[in-house]
């Protein structure tokens, strides 16, 4: 067959431009930061590690911890974002539901809030208003910061609950990077088994409650995300630096994010006892005379931004 010679002439050309392409000659390469595992990696299976996870809630029946606080309001819904920091204070609870939180002011100038609730309802003190917020323990969605904290906030992330008789479950297999020490030579990531937690199923669908992830290095939870009743992320909780309390395997500092809400929370442990017996007034709060009380479960406060705020004249956020 007849071939002009444009053709081959074009031909030939274009196989020259492609060359560089298939030598490398156009390639560039640049230097990252080298992945590695770590030096352990451990297996489990999901019968185990829900029996672990299920084991770790069973060994604590109560708590006293003394804490430090740390705590994040606003976000881009307020476009800004106001963090203090170190609030010193106390969380009680008492399974299945009781938990009281005190945070104090610092330099000893008095509580900042005190909030306690036997897992149905609440109240919570914010004694620089001189007023008390009252209700069940669900926050509303026109709460925001300080205002939308609830015991569940605490409680489900400081007690990581195993499978209930009416969930379902399953694992998956991923990866994280915790923080790296400064003088690393490469990053670590460490692999981790996923366990998410679902309702029962509704004809072919399944709604997520909750993943706990659990790091391959230590069989440690390091991170829960749980969802509300619309699938959104409501709280997600973040943990680090276990410390051994008698028996009990504790993580002393837990980052607690509630994305809804724009409320931040850095709860660091500094001294805790377990399964000690405490006695009933530690859950007992007794709102002063002449406090406004506001029930947020009446239609019209809950629609309040910020509750109290036109009782006193500084705010707790």
């Amino acid at each position: 067959m007849f071939v002009p010679m444009r053709i081959k002439q074009a031909f030939a050309t274009g196989l020259l431009a492609l060359t560089p392409a298939l030598t490398g000659c156009l390639t560039h390469t640049h230097s990252v930061m080298k992945t590695r595992l770590p030096d352990v990696v451990l297996n489990g299976t999901l019968d185990q590690l829900l029996k672990q996870t299920t084991d770790r809630y069973d060994a604590i029946q109560s708590m006293t911890a003394t804490i430090k606080v740390s705590v994040k309001t606003g976000g881009n819904m307020q476009g800004a974002v106001k963090e203090t920091i170190d609030y010193p204070g106390y969380i009680i609870l008492s399974k299945p539901e009781q938990i009281r939180m005190i945070v104090l002011l610092p330099f000893g100038a008095g509580k900042l809030l005190d909030m306690v609730s036997d897992g149905k309802t609440f109240k919570m003190e914010i004694p620089h208003y001189d007023c008390s917020i009252v209700g069940s323990d669900q926050s509303q969605p026109s709460q925001k910061g300080l205002y939308s904290l609830r015991p569940a906030v605490i409680l489900d992330p400081l007690l990581i609950q195993g499978l209930k008789p009416d969930e379902v479950v399953s694992m998956t297999q991923d990866s994280w990077t915790p923080d790296q020490p400064k003088n690393r030579k490469g990053i670590i990531e460490d692999p981790d088994y996923d366990i998410e937690f679902l309702s029962q199923p509704q004809g072919q669908s399944a709604r997520a409650l909750r993943v706990v992830h659990i790091d391959r290095v230590n069989l440690l939870p390091w991170r829960q995300d749980v969802y509300n009743d619309e699938g959104k992320v409501a709280t997600q909780a973040f943990y680090s630096n276990y410390q051994k309390f008698a028996d009990v395997n504790f993580p002393t500092k837990i980052v607690i994010q509630r994305p809804l809400d724009e409320l931040g929370l850095t709860i660091t442990v500094t001294k805790a006892t377990f399964n000690q017996p405490l006695p009933d007034d530690q859950f007992k709060l007794d709102i002063p005379d002449g406090y406004y009380v506001q029930n947020m479960d009446d239609p019209t406060s809950a629609s309040a931004t910020i509750p109290c705020a036109s009782h006193g004249t500084q705010s707790p956020n």
